[in-house]
């Protein structure tokens, strides 16, 4: 399993005693999305999809409580996902061993609902 998807015990540690309300299943792919949101615009990397939410990973995570829309482009149209952002993280860390640093800065995100354009409103019914 990779570090990065420790992102929740580095909330829990950090002081919010919350439950793990993640039951669903989970997406297991990486692909890029478009950001959009009061504090900005750029470019993430989509993690742990879930039909509730996910992980985005970016360089300039939103503020915890902001709502963002997120656009998942694709042939037949894009879909744009207005979210809220839940939980902002910046971990570092390195190898067992090695001297070599890396890090990840992200947010989670609760959808709140969806928008589709072109096909991809006929392929959402």
């Amino acid at each position: 399993m990779p570090w990065f998807r420790r992102a929740s015990d580095v909330v829990e540690a950090a002081g919010s005693h919350r439950s793990d309300r993640r039951g669903g299943s989970r997406l297991d792919k990486v692909f890029p999305v478009w950001l959009e949101g009061e504090h900005g615009f750029g470019m993430g990397i989509a993690r742990n999809i879930s039909e509730g939410g996910m992980f985005v990973e970016t360089a300039t995570p939103h503020p915890i409580g902001s709502q963002v829309h997120i656009a998942f482009p694709s042939e037949s149209g894009d879909m744009t996902a207005v979210a809220e952002v839940r939980y902002v993280c910046h971990l570092v860390g390195r190898k067992a061993g090695q001297d070599v640093h890396a890090s990840v800065h992200g947010m989670g995100v609760r959808f709140l609902y969806f928008e589709a354009r072109g096909e991809a409103v006929r392929a959402l019914h």
